[in-house]
């Protein structure tokens, strides 16, 4: 495993070749706003994908089964019967090959083949990312395959701008009217999304993450076209904000941590996973996460970091 840093000369970032993983960001004052661990050991034993790129299909897909073409695929059952991040070892658990481009960006790529946790067609990924002047941490995501399959990538950093605190101080904004609520798996229910208006999933203004539902958070929202995300930390005056070119962002409160299969507690980061929406193999009524060959995939997610 190779470690890469970028700066800016003000900021920072640790990128791992092991599953493309962020492994810190040091803005200028020193503060490292994610939580990390030190060693690969750690990462793969103690980790909730800490920092890293989930695939090949990220968050979940019900049953572990999709019909694509009219054949049905079989993927391991990771998570209360159903697939989860890619299945037993996913992106997250892999080594990438990388290229620097200058102190300030690395390109990783992965070729996932054909069967590979169950899923069809040799798919070639590439994921880059860039500090750049404004202080942003940008994620460009790029895949090909040779074969029909289903594809959902996403960064699965945990955030938290005012270590040791937990994060359920944080102020969080999303701009999203309509959430996608999930049975006790975490699979979304039949039909169309909900509105937020008037439930304790409304981040449409400002709201504490601890605020309601005890801070206990892990949804899918619906992004407004162009909608923006921020996480403000009052004491301390820092902020992240969060564009992407994905329908949907999961936010997580990081409140199933349990300080004891991974080094840190409750709500000692939260989440937010620009992506597609979680089961939408089997969903035709969500944007679609089939991909073919000809087609590239491309999308892309950018941090800002403030104060």
């Amino acid at each position: 495993m190779d470690r890469h840093v970028l700066s800016n000369g003000r900021t920072r970032a640790s990128i791992l070749t092991l599953g493309a993983i962020v492994q810190s960001i040091e803005l200028p004052d020193g503060t490292d706003v994610v939580l990390g661990l030190p060693t690969v050991a750690d990462y793969l034993e103690r980790s909730r994908y800490f920092g890293a790129v989930v695939g090949r299909y990220g968050n979940r897909i019900a049953n572990g089964r999709f019909t694509l073409d009219g054949v049905t695929y079989q993927l391991a059952l990771n998570n209360n019967g159903h697939s989860l991040h890619g299945g037993e070892r996913g992106f997250d658990k892999r080594i990438w090959r990388a290229e620097p481009d200058g102190e300030r960006a690395v390109v990783l790529t992965y070729v996932s083949k054909d069967g590979e946790e169950g899923y069809p067609g040799t798919l070639t990924v590439s994921v880059t990312y860039t500090l750049t002047d404004r202080d942003e941490l940008r994620i460009d995501y790029r895949a090909r395959t040779d074969a029909p399959t289903v594809l959902n990538l996403t960064n699965h950093s945990y955030f938290n701008l005012a270590r040791p605190a937990d994060v359920r101080g944080h102020v969080v904004t999303i701009e999203a009217d309509h959430y996608l609520p999930v049975d006790e798996g975490k699979i979304p229910l039949p039909g169309a999304p909900e509105p937020v208006e008037g439930t304790p999933y409304d981040f449409t203004r400002p709201t504490p993450v601890g605020e309601r539902l005890d801070g206990c958070y892990d949804h899918c929202y619906v992004l407004r076209p162009g909608g923006v995300m921020r996480v403000e930390e009052p004491l301390s005056g820092r902020a992240m904000e969060v564009t992407t070119t994905e329908p949907g962002v999961q936010f997580y409160t990081g409140h199933m941590l349990d300080g004891v299969g991974t080094p840190y507690g409750r709500f000692a980061g939260l989440c937010l996973e620009t992506q597609r929406f979680p089961d939408a193999p089997n969903r035709p009524d969500f944007p679609s996460a089939v991909l073919r060959p000809g087609e590239e995939h491309q999308s892309t997610t950018t941090y800002r970091f403030t104060g």
